[in-house]
């Protein structure tokens, strides 16, 4: 209080009217100011399709008046005479209001741009482009308040060096406690910055294989085809090998048939023939190729290959039993037998003589009688 005397002493009540006056008149333009200029803005917005005024228009909008206000009693000071002490703390304080409204800038900023970035028209994405802003958005905005909190204790003449150290030192201790959790944190950010998935895919996990439900901060749970939920932790999934069917631009589809091994050479040079014309009948596909392979243990075996153009997996499974049906009735009227398991088993007879022979020395002995 005894430093507030000499401040009185040495500013006259004119003084301090003037300084309230030019205070309160510049509160005035700056909010009329603001008030004209965002209209004007938001008219320009509305009829243009470039993103600088609508960018314009988050900032002015996210100034707060309270900042405005300090400002302007800032204004009002310069018409009063200040010790150093109250000097240097109006300064503060007013450094400390910009270093806020920054804070305030920055975040409508941060979520003007994310808005964007992931906006979509894609009924199917907009719920894992939400997740995926809502997640980096929140990781981004911890860092701007941490450094915004930071920068004011410094202003105030906090060390925030030393607090910078001893919060690192705590931060290390912290993470080792937390390790596992913090891992599925990281994971669920690069799972959400890279998209190996979203929501909707169908993915197989190792053995494990489902759609993909929600992705969380610490898991991500799917949907079995047996209607089972599987819970992954983040971590693990990541270091799982992942297989996205979603993506998949056409399937395609490798199968294998065999015929008896008496079925004629002239017969069996018609059969890649006979499987391509049954492939080709189908719609959405492209055949690939079709060979007499090898020799098996009970059949001469083909191996046959084409592409889906479509990688819906209930329409692979259509378009193979068209084709089975074929390839049965294309055999069928040529007489070719499809394969299947078997063993021929060759009984040798000995001659009678060789009998009769063996029956005697048994009978005589090696040297006869």
């Amino acid at each position: 209080m005894n430093n507030l005397y000499p401040f009185i002493d040495k500013n006259s009540l004119e003084d301090f009217a003037l300084a309230i006056l030019v205070a309160l008149g510049c509160m005035l333009i700056a909010i009329l100011t603001q008030r004209i200029v965002l209209r004007h803005l938001n008219v320009i917005a509305q009829s243009t399709h470039t993103l600088i005024d609508d960018f314009l228009v988050e900032i002015l909008t996210s100034t707060k008046p309270l900042i405005l206000v300090g400002a302007c009693l800032y204004v009002g000071t310069h018409f009063l005479t200040l010790s150093a002490g109250i000097e240097k703390l109006v300064g503060r304080a007013v450094v400390g209001l910009l270093i806020l409204q920054a804070g305030f800038w920055a975040h409508r900023a941060l979520n003007f741009w994310l808005q964007r970035r992931f906006a979509t028209d894609n009924p199917t994405e907009m719920g894992s482009r939400a997740m995926t802003r809502g997640m980096i958005s929140f990781v981004v905005r911890i860092a701007l308040w941490v450094l915004v909190a930071l920068m004011l204790l410094d202003n105030m003449g906090l060390n925030v060096t030393a607090l910078v150290t001893s919060l690192g030192i705590g931060g290390i201790a912290v993470a080792l406690a937390v390790q596992n959790i913090l891992g599925d944190l990281f994971a669920s950010l690069s799972i959400s910055i890279d998209q190996p998935f979203v929501i909707g895919d169908f993915i197989i996990v190792d053995e494990l294989m489902g759609t993909v439900e929600h992705v969380g901060l610490k898991t991500t749970r799917i949907r079995s085809l047996g209607g089972e939920q599987i819970i992954f932790s983040n971590n693990d999934l990541l270091k799982s090998r992942i297989r996205n069917y979603k993506r998949m631009q056409e399937r395609r589809a490798v199968f294998a048939i065999g015929v008896t091994y008496d079925t004629p050479p002239e017969q069996l040079e018609a059969i890649p023939k006979l499987i391509r014309a049954a492939i080709e009948e189908q719609n959405k596909v492209r055949f690939d190729r079709a060979h007499f392979k090898s020799f098996g243990a009970s059949s001469l075996d083909f191996e046959v290959a084409y592409y889906l153009l479509n990688p819906d997996f209930n329409l692979y499974m259509d378009i193979q039993q068209a084709i089975n049906l074929n390839l049965t009735r294309s055999f069928k009227e040529r007489g070719i037998q499809f394969a299947f398991p078997t063993q021929t088993l060759h009984i040798a007879r000995e001659p009678l003589h060789r009998h009769k022979t063996a029956l005697d020395v048994a009978r005589c002995g090696p040297h006869g009688a």
